[in-house]
């Protein structure tokens, strides 16, 4: 009777990650049409001590491929002790962009809203996008949006993000974690229940933000500024939520270097899943949870004959298998090469790793940014 109950609980795990990835194929890519560039922008950047980012970002703008009377940048200072600000001010005196800097007001538990918040309430742009400092934007990645808006109808683009890493199996980790929260996310879209998203690449209208209330009734969780915001723009009309799947609209973000830094940034992601009020996201987490504690599990369920063998390699292969197809369409989209060996060395970690980061997010304290938060 257990090792039928643990087999049902598998199987409905190995369902849920065939319909994202039945979902992921019914998302059609979009490619530009050559409309005439319309939309105006304004580019919402909340940055901490990202001295180091900061350049290859505003390089990345400067590159960008679009009317600079139709974007702004607003860069909101949270705060930050090295010579971030310096950098911006210094970029702008060289070129075109129409950056602005403002300081951060801190009126909540979460540092992130109350600078989009802020910036939101300085612009008079229809449209908001937002990243983070610590990203580099595609040359096309404000035309592909533009194009997209012209196209469809849409309150709210939630648009691809990937990670630009090197060899080590701490960044291939994040890597392939990542594809899987990505490849997620379209698979949702897909099947018409979307329930993730991404601060890094984001656009809304403001009209529809300030219809929602904003960040209002999330301010006290110190992280979700994306995926908070989403499920108020899916509850007034889920038909304007899109998925732009467009190469040209990726934009690259950066691994963190530390396997503390690794555990406390998941932490800080898992922490707000409790307070989701789309149950479908709720099920999900649920699920792969389930998913990953049976795999976790298995050695220690076989020693003391609760599973057989066959049942402990099988759970291990499927899992594998089934993982490996949905991230491997957002590889090939990317255009990011899974390498084999980290995929086998990260399916053996990542279910201990995932048991882990429940564990430490029930506490509700984490460290972002030397800051201390509590969930």
């Amino acid at each position: 009777m257990f090792m039928i109950s643990i087999s049902i609980l598998f199987f409905f795990y190995l369902l849920i990650i065939s319909l994202l990835s039945y979902g992921f194929d019914k998302v059609n890519k979009f490619s530009t049409k050559n409309h005439f560039p319309r939309t105006k922008f304004t580019v919402v950047v909340p940055y901490r001590n990202e001295a180091v980012n900061l350049p290859e970002l505003l390089h990345s703008i400067a590159e960008l491929n679009y009317p600079t009377s139709l974007v702004d940048f607003i860069f909101v200072d949270d705060d930050s002790n090295d010579n971030s600000t310096a950098i911006i001010h210094e970029y702008t005196k060289e070129n075109d962009s129409k950056i602005k800097v403002i300081s951060n007001e801190r009126i909540s538990n979460s540092p992130k809203k109350d600078a989009i918040t802020l910036a939101i309430k300085t612009t008079t742009n229809d449209w908001i996008l937002t990243t983070d400092a610590d990203c580099i934007l595609s040359k096309n990645w404000l035309i592909t949006i533009d194009n997209y808006i012209q196209e469809y109808n849409c309150n709210m683009l939630v648009a691809p993000v990937t990670y630009q890493t090197n060899n080590s199996f701490l960044h291939q980790f994040q890597f392939l974690d990542f594809l899987s929260l990505q490849a997620s996310t379209v698979g949702g879209f897909g099947i018409r229940k979307p329930f993730l998203s991404n601060g890094a690449n984001l656009a809304y209208k403001k009209e529809i933000f300030t219809k929602v209330d904003g960040f209002e009734n999330n301010y006290s969780i110190a992280s979700g500024d994306d995926i908070f915001l989403l499920e108020k723009f899916i509850q007034l009309d889920k038909t304007k939520v899109k998925y732009l799947k467009s190469f040209d609209a990726i934009v690259k973000t950066q691994p963190v270097n530390t396997t503390n830094d690794l555990i406390q940034q998941r932490v800080r992601w898992a922490s707000k899943s409790a307070k989701y009020k789309l149950p479908f996201g709720k099920i999900i987490g649920i699920i792969i949870l389930f998913g990953n504690m049976i795999i976790a599990l298995s050695p220690v369920l076989y020693l003391y004959n609760y599973i057989s063998i066959y049942a402990f390699i099988g759970y291990f292969l499927m899992k594998l298998f089934f993982d490996f197809l949905l991230i491997e369409r957002m590889s090939k989209f990317y255009k990011q090469p899974i390498a084999v060996g980290s995929y086998l060395a990260s399916s053996i970690v990542y279910p201990y790793f995932t048991i882990l980061v429940f564990f430490i997010s029930l506490f509700g304290n984490y460290q972002w940014k030397g800051r201390d938060f509590k969930k």
